[in-house]
């Protein structure tokens, strides 16, 4: 069992493709996803990939940093057999969506299956949110804490209208604001859209949530040129699927004590070596296309005053 668990935030700044192979379908290079909901994940291996290479090339290391390195980590390649890292990272999965709006620009979508889920990953690390589950709205509601995604009387997400209903025991607001205040980027950057959230929040029926996050991500078009003729080379023309700018999603962090011969490093000391380096305060990027200004990502993590410690 892990000794020691922190959940992590991401928030997408620039479009993301977490690739999941080639597909005969309509997108050539869909995104990586859940086999049972559908809903959109990054693996847990492309995160621990990128942490480590971060973490190896920050500033350098030392003999004595490099040491804990290979604890926290593992060994390199060719000397995998020596022991087990004691970092263990988990898949990033979905916590809010963005969807553009009729009104408000747009939207940041959740539901309720998502929001359970989440509630019981975030308690697996022993911190408990200040805020409780709504019910689930009806087929063609849209649970709302305010009139700013309201067009006339009714919630336009795409081409898909709800009725919008105000959450009476306020937990639409308290959600948001949760989020903002714990979730979200804390630069002053960010002020915006901590301000935002509490009123952007739609939190959708389940069957509606699957449906956007399946077919209203971004798709982008790439070809390929011939140098010579300035026109697309032979089957050089191809879709790749991405996860859009402002999404947000989240993923544990869990370690046991090092398994490294003579290097004795608790479960809570092989966490604190990683989130006290730069890697949760600097952006970074994260699966492809990383030449052309895509994956940027913020990591936040979930201090312990985020909530009650059980």
């Amino acid at each position: 069992m892990f000794e020691a668990m922190r959940m992590l935030f991401i928030y997408v700044e620039t479009p993301l493709h977490a690739g999941g192979g080639r597909e005969l379908g309509a997108i050539d290079l869909p995104i990586q996803r859940e086999r049972t909901t559908n809903y959109p994940i990054i693996q847990a291996s492309s995160i621990r990939g990128r942490l480590r290479a971060e973490y190896k090339g920050k500033n350098g290391l030392s003999d004595e940093e490099y040491q804990e390195y290979l604890a926290i980590f593992g060994p390199e390649t060719g000397s995998a057999s020596e022991h087990a890292g004691a970092l263990s990272v988990g898949d990033a999965r979905i916590l809010l969506f963005p969807v553009r709006s009729l009104a408000g620009v747009f939207a940041w979508t959740t539901s309720v299956n998502v929001l359970a889920r989440f509630f019981r990953d975030i308690c697996a690390t022993g911190c408990k949110p200040d805020f409780n589950l709504p019910q689930e709205p009806g087929a063609d509601q849209a649970l709302v804490s305010s009139d700013k995604l309201v067009a006339g009387d009714s919630v336009v997400l795409e081409e898909f209208s709800f009725e919008p209903k105000q959450d009476q025991n306020g937990e639409v607001s308290k959600i948001g604001k949760w989020l903002a205040d714990n979730a979200l980027p804390s630069g002053n950057e960010y002020e915006w859209w901590r301000t935002s959230l509490p009123e952007k929040l739609c939190i959708l029926p389940d069957d509606a949530f699957r449906d956007f996050v399946q077919y209203a991500t971004e798709v982008q078009t790439h070809i390929k040129l011939d140098q010579a003729t300035k026109t697309v080379s032979e089957r050089a023309l191809w879709t790749e699927e991405n996860i859009p700018a402002d999404s947000l999603l989240y993923f544990p962090l869990m370690a046991t004590r090092s398994r490294k011969q003579g290097m004795d490093l608790s479960a809570d000391q092989i966490l604190g070596k990683l989130l006290d380096s730069d890697i949760p305060t600097t952006r970074i990027r994260l699966a492809g296309n990383e030449t052309t200004g895509q994956g940027v990502v913020a990591i936040r993590v979930l201090e312990p005053s985020g909530g009650e410690q059980q």
